[in-house]
């Protein structure tokens, strides 16, 4: 009986060490991103070179995660996902050590590349490892958890910049270091790993037939994400806010997107989860289209930016849990892998769409992120027996 207690013990132990395992990943994932866009592109303008050039180096980053996404499913089921994800750590950690070991520029380009890369094995493993450690009666909290995880990256990255500032090799050892700290984490002998089937056959065409609204929500999460981080501070000035208040407004929305999806996770675990997708992405809609009328007034903004953050991120939380529920194995892996390219396509269309929206009206953003939300809420409407 002690034998069999301190087994399950010990069972338990490495369940929740790798569930801690993936809450470092995930975090590791949402700061070399958050770090190294703005960080790499203040370098580059530093070095008096042109906006083409900078915007040909953040390509790079799509590139590598579009051939990462060809073979990481092999990858995932040759490797392991404790292996490949200390990999992937340590390639981004030795990427950003080497941003100011190596003055050629076109060196950047490659670095530049091997993030991308990682960061789309990150993505993916990190996805498919918490869906393997969850139950379907708690699975919405996992990914609750998982996707509050990306959220504080994404925060981590702006709030080192602010602290060390964005000159030197200071902020790149800082992001190594914070990754070799989750490396060191996921290597622990009592992180428990599964093992995840090898790939079924299949173009990616073929997993976007099977969850093609999965995939249309991480490409809207992209799109809204990223045209907020380049344009909500701007689009608030426009309407007369001081700059550092403008730029309040999204650490605003970031805190809600991580606390809120907690009890979005609760409520994706006790009632209909399409039903919740489809109220969450009408709420973002209807949220989205009453910005003009509330940005005139400081609480009142903060509060709809606080919720709106939460339920709008909870759309990518209810659908990777329901991705979860419904595949296994191999199709598993190919979708998670296909949905680093939606993501990549929606951080490209997104900041150009908001941008042509704002040049149009005053209230371009908010338009623009109106009419997105409400197409994906029709979309899971129409699509009723489609993931």
């Amino acid at each position: 009986m002690s034998e069999t207690t301190d087994a399950l013990s010990e069972s338990a132990g490495g369940s929740v060490l790798a569930r801690g395992a993936v809450i470092a990943t995930a975090m590791v994932f949402g700061l070399t991103y958050s770090l190294s866009a703005p960080l790499i592109a203040f370098d580059l303008a530093a070095r008096g070179l042109s906006e083409a050039v900078i915007g040909a180096n953040a390509a790079m980053h799509a590139v590598g995660v579009l051939i990462t996404a060809v073979a990481l499913p092999r990858l995932v089921a040759s490797l392991g996902p404790r292996r490949l994800i200390f990999l992937s750590i340590a390639i981004s950690a030795v990427a950003l050590l080497a941003f100011p070991a190596l003055p050629m520029v076109w060196m950047w380009f490659l670095l530049r590349l091997f993030l991308g890369m990682a960061a789309e094995a990150l993505f993916v493993t990190s996805e498919t490892w918490i869906n393997a450690l969850s139950t379907e009666g708690t699975r919405a909290r996992s990914m609750a958890a998982y996707t509050a995880a990306l959220s504080v990256g994404l925060a981590l990255g702006p709030l080192i910049l602010s602290l060390v500032g964005t000159v030197g090799a200071l902020p790149y050892v800082v992001g190594a270091g914070i990754a070799l700290l989750a490396a060191g984490f996921v290597a622990s002998p009592r992180v428990v790993a599964p093992h995840f089937d090898e790939p079924t056959v299949g173009n990616p065409i073929r997993f976007v037939r099977l969850a093609p609204l999965a995939l249309g929500a991480t490409m809207l999460n992209a799109a809204i994400e990223t045209a907020g981080l380049s344009f909500l501070a701007l689009y608030a000035v426009n309407l007369g806010w001081g700059e550092e208040n403008a730029t309040r407004l999204m650490s605003v929305m970031m805190i809600g997107a991580i606390i809120l999806q907690l009890p979005i996770g609760w409520l994706g675990d006790k009632m209909d989860r399409r039903r919740l997708v489809i109220g969450l992405a009408t709420v973002s809609a209807l949220g989205a289209a009453v910005w003009p009328l509330v940005l005139g007034h400081p609480v009142a903004t903060y509060a709809l930016l606080f919720v709106w953050g939460g339920a709008f991120v909870g759309i990518y939380t209810i659908m990777i849990t329901l991705v979860g529920s419904r595949f296994r194995g191999g199709d598993l892996v190919g979708i998670y892998a296909v949905s680093g390219l939606f993501w990549g396509l929606g951080a490209l269309v997104g900041p150009l769409g908001a941008g042509i929206a704002m040049q149009v009206h005053v209230h371009g953003l908010a338009i623009f992120a109106t009419l997105a939300c409400a197409a994906f809420a029709l979309a899971a409407v129409r699509l009723r027996d489609s993931t």
